[in-house]
């Protein structure tokens, strides 16, 4: 029996991910986060709970506290696949930059701390629980924007400059557990353009049939997660297998 643990279990993909996982027989317990108690009951992850008979399991934090983050993880024991769905594209105030002049210094900084530091924190304190899996899996939600070799556009500064720093995060994180914990496959995961508020704003430039509903997002990043084991730790993949440039 698996033990899942969900970072951000309250976002469009973090919600479809426990949604999908809470009804297979091989998952023991889900541990999920969320920033703010759930408090509707027509909320999903509400009702994924109430249907879960004590699987799942909900913690409130804040996934830039490193001693919240900490006590979260060491109180699990055990992680067979621990899953970071944390992160920010844009909020009230500000949008993704088009031109280097729309850059705020206050909004680059805190999408460097939504969506580098989470797991950066995760690395630091949740080695000795993956350490108690046969076969551990390390995922964080990336972004093909955060490519350098694929930008073509420019722009998105503080968005793109975030998930670059994820992702060489992961890539090292990768080198030093292949050294002293080699039972653990560490991915950066990019989910294609999910409808979800983060991509909500943008979804009329997507091409048809590359819009997809958070579930199928979820189903495709779980087959994903299933193969890693047999591909070195490292990787930055899409929902479909490709492998995308660093």
């Amino acid at each position: 029996m698996k033990s899942v643990a969900i970072l951000g279990g309250s976002s469009g993909i973090g919600q479809a991910l426990i949604e999908q996982l809470i009804g297979r027989d091989d998952i023991g317990v889900i541990h999920a986060s969320c920033r703010r108690p759930v408090e509707s009951d027509r909320d999903p992850a509400r009702q994924a709970q109430s249907d879960a008979a004590g699987k799942l399991q909900w913690t409130v934090l804040d996934a830039t506290d490193e001693s919240a983050v900490q006590s979260w993880v060491e109180g699990m024991g055990s992680i067979d696949w621990l899953i970071n769905c944390v992160g920010m594209l844009h909020d009230d105030v500000h949008q993704p930059e088009k031109s280097i002049r729309n850059l705020d210094p206050e909004h680059f900084m805190r999408s460097m701390q939504v969506n580098c530091l989470p797991t950066l924190l995760l690395g630091k304190h949740a080695l000795t629980a993956l350490r108690r899996s046969p076969a551990a899996v390390f995922a964080t939600i990336s972004a093909r924007v955060g490519s350098i070799s694929d930008n073509g556009l420019g722009g998105w500064y503080s968005y793109r400059s975030s998930k670059a720093a994820l992702n060489m995060s992961l890539k090292c994180l990768s080198i030093e557990w292949a050294r002293t914990a080699r039972n653990i496959r560490v991915v950066a995961l990019h989910p294609g353009t999910t409808d979800t508020a983060l991509s909500q704003p943008f979804q009329r430039n997507v091409p048809e049939g590359k819009l997809f509903p958070a579930a199928k997002t979820a189903g495709l990043l779980i087959e994903q997660i299933e193969r890693l084991h047999d591909q070195p730790s490292g990787r930055f993949i899409a929902y479909d297998g490709e492998e995308i440039p660093w």
